[in-house]
């Protein structure tokens, strides 16, 4: 076994990997892979015999999040199997320990898809385009019975205007408006954190959409809303209304949309205080951003969908 020089997994792990087939597989490369901020992500390559083929393994080592939802390798598991049921790739499950008791953490072995992250597009308006249709392609996989549910990451009760802003009045009004105005909607099989980050890229086509432990059913509108707010953050609110209207375009009259959702997922992202530069962007290249420069797009962000808002109550 050749160790890659940025990371090993424990004994227990490769043994655990090496059993999982009719035959034994030999575990030959190891690399930590770049842009996980909440478990540990691992390319390891299978050898069975003369062939070969690459794989991820996902160890959960958040203890926060574990706790919280202790059913993490599970809920992966499932939501890989049926994101396998639509046109845009996934990665294909090849074993799960649910609890860890063989991994020493909860772990999800998968395979590997080829492509790239690609967060500085040569054509913006193209990528932005198949960004959108591949989040449509997600949405038209039956939701049927998967068995978790969309809830929201803030506590809508006791939501108040965040303490940074200096535009209180106009937090507020959207405050009021997401406690009091939740719509109906027909729920969705959806990713539940679609952005930029967990979709592969070879050329100028997707090549297929990671990063699946939080699916469930639920509105369309939620994953369209955390997408738009992590492209206000990477590039302005131009680039979030682009995305908006590629996605209505693609879906057609299977999407209906309702500024609630884009609010809702904001402040599901300030859920954990002030803006801040995600950490998992810099590993694909984006190294200009500041905090002060993410806090003001989402304050141009929050004042559009305001706009929005305004002009569909008249």
């Amino acid at each position: 076994m050749e160790n890659g020089h940025s990371g090993s997994l424990p004994e227990r792990v490769l043994k655990w990997i090496a059993g999982l087939g009719s035959q034994p597989v030999h575990v030959r490369e190891i690399r930590r892979l770049p842009g996980s901020t909440s478990s540990a992500l691992y390319q390891v390559r299978l050898e069975e015999g003369a062939n070969s083929q690459d794989a991820v393994i996902r160890l959960y080592d958040n203890e926060q999040w574990l706790k919280q939802e202790p059913d993490l390798a599970a809920h992966e598991s499932e939501a890989l199997i049926r994101s396998g049921l639509g046109r845009v790739s996934s990665p294909k499950l090849l074993g799960v320990d649910n609890d860890g008791r063989a991994c020493g953490l909860p772990a999800v072995l998968m395979t590997m898809l080829p492509g790239d992250v690609i967060l500085k597009p040569r054509d913006m308006h193209s990528w932005l385009k198949g960004l959108a249709e591949a989040l449509a392609e997600v949405h038209a996989v039956p939701a049927g019975d998967f068995p978790w549910t969309h809830f929201s990451y803030t506590d809508i009760d006791a939501l108040e205007p965040p303490a940074w802003t200096s535009r209180r009045d106009s937090w507020g009004e959207a405050v009021g408006f997401v406690k009091n105005s939740r719509p109906q909607y027909e729920p969705r099989f959806i990713h539940r954190d679609y952005h930029p980050a967990n979709v592969l890229w070879l050329g100028d086509a997707v090549s297929g959409i990671v990063d699946w432990p939080n699916a469930c059913r639920g509105p369309a509108g939620a994953d369209v809303g955390h997408c738009r707010l992590n492209l206000a953050q990477l590039y302005g609110v131009e680039a979030a209304e682009a995305f908006l209207q590629a996605y209505i375009d693609h879906a057609g009259a299977s999407f209906t949309y309702h500024p609630y959702w884009d609010l809702l997922s904001l402040f599901d992202g300030l859920c954990d205080g002030p803006p801040q530069v995600y950490g998992g962007w810099a590993a694909f290249g984006m190294t200009g951003l500041t905090d002060r420069i993410v806090t003001e797009r989402i304050e141009r962000y929050q004042a559009s969908l305001m706009k929005r808002l305004g002009g569909q109550q008249e």
